[in-house]
């Protein structure tokens, strides 16, 4: 149904389109019709923060920036569904147009902003919403709150979202709200880290259960930064680690008409650059600080080389607009296939 659909969604406004198509799969979601849209995999269990995945490939934060759409979500087969990111106010992000298609790159880029009705909204959603696998919200500051208040914004969120997630992503690595990549710096990473960690405790002696707490982080730092991330959120004992959101790097579609829009560049140009960056995480963290691996996946190939380079889970979003609901079960069972490999050692002798 998505390939037919894709030349009339491509011919309208990406905005436009993305709303259009979330409004349709919520329509056939309420009348049990998902199955037109998508086949959803078969379980594939993963383990990883201390939770049960039902299969190892979620949606990443973007798409429902507000959970209006959960259910609908994972009635496409997710083993997991990240919202957000979400903002202590609502505020209405960047002037329109603010998404483009690189068709020919199999690209987007946006400049979005944290569009998002508030996060009381959001609590609001998700305590409608049935929830068939794993819900992590993700959170940010509002683009009016100066850095060195960044943490209350955090705080705030957190706070309200605590008792709904199964995880919360600290988003700190946007390239669409100012200044917020500097919150990635040794310094300001460490202060921000530790006081949401110590809020993660007070909080889960609060609610009795324990939340994990993941941090998401650009493919644009240095080698010098990946360092010094690791060692910070190694330090600190993050739960998790999701490499990596979207980049400012044209190098690869300069040669595009849309190049030089402003905004984070995400889709199959992304791949190899967040994928160094997932590499380099993985031999840097402690280990037992597993990683989720984003950027560029738009074949069950690519999430697989995603696992290679250390990835626990994958995550997929600009793919669903270039492959449609497909590329998660493609993703599943590729997955399944390299699991299921004998390894070389087991390998007979020729």
């Amino acid at each position: 149904m998505y390939a037919s659909a894709r030349p009339l969604l491509f011919r309208l406004d990406p905005e436009r389109a993305h709303g259009l198509t979330l409004t349709t799969m919520d329509a056939l979601h309420r009348v049990g019709l998902s199955s037109l849209i998508a086949t959803p995999p078969q379980p594939l269990p993963t383990e990883a923060f201390g939770l049960q995945f039902p299969n190892p490939v979620g949606l990443a934060a973007g798409l429902d920036k507000n959970g209006d759409h959960i259910d609908a979500l994972f009635a496409l087969g997710f083993g997991f569904v990240e919202i957000g990111t979400i903002t202590p106010k609502p505020q209405d992000g960047n002037p329109k147009p603010r998404m483009f298609r690189l068709p020919r790159h199999r690209a987007l880029i946006n400049r979005l902003g944290f569009n998002n009705q508030g996060v009381d909204a959001l609590v609001a959603n998700v305590s409608r919403a049935k929830r068939a696998g794993i819900l992590g919200i993700n959170i940010g500051k509002n683009k009016d709150t100066p850095n060195e208040s960044a943490a209350d914004d955090y705080l705030f969120c957190m706070e309200r979202v605590y008792p709904l997630a199964d995880y919360i992503t600290v988003n700190i690595s946007s390239p669409n709200t100012a200044g917020l990549r500097e919150l990635q710096e040794e310094q300001a990473l460490r202060r921000l880290i530790g006081t949401l960690r110590d809020a993660q405790e007070r909080l889960a002696a609060q609610h009795g259960k324990r939340v994990p707490l993941l941090v998401k982080v650009a493919p644009d730092l240095s080698d010098d930064d990946i360092e010094a991330a690791a060692r910070v959120l190694s330090d600190l004992h993050v739960d998790g680690v999701i490499a990596t959101n979207t980049t400012i790097s044209r190098i690869s579609v300069q040669d595009d008409r849309r190049a030089d829009e402003a905004g984070g560049l995400s889709g199959e140009p992304l791949m190899n650059k967040s994928t160094t960056v997932l590499r380099m995480m993985r031999t840097r963290l402690a280990s037992e600080i597993p990683l989720v691996g984003v950027g560029g996946i738009l074949s069950g190939a690519d999430a697989v080389k995603k696992m290679a380079a250390g990835a626990s889970l994958v995550q997929v979003y600009s793919g669903l607009v270039y492959r449609g609901p497909a590329l998660i079960g493609d993703c599943v069972e590729a997955i399944r296939r390299r699991r299921e490999a004998p390894s070389r050692g087991n390998l007979p002798s020729l």
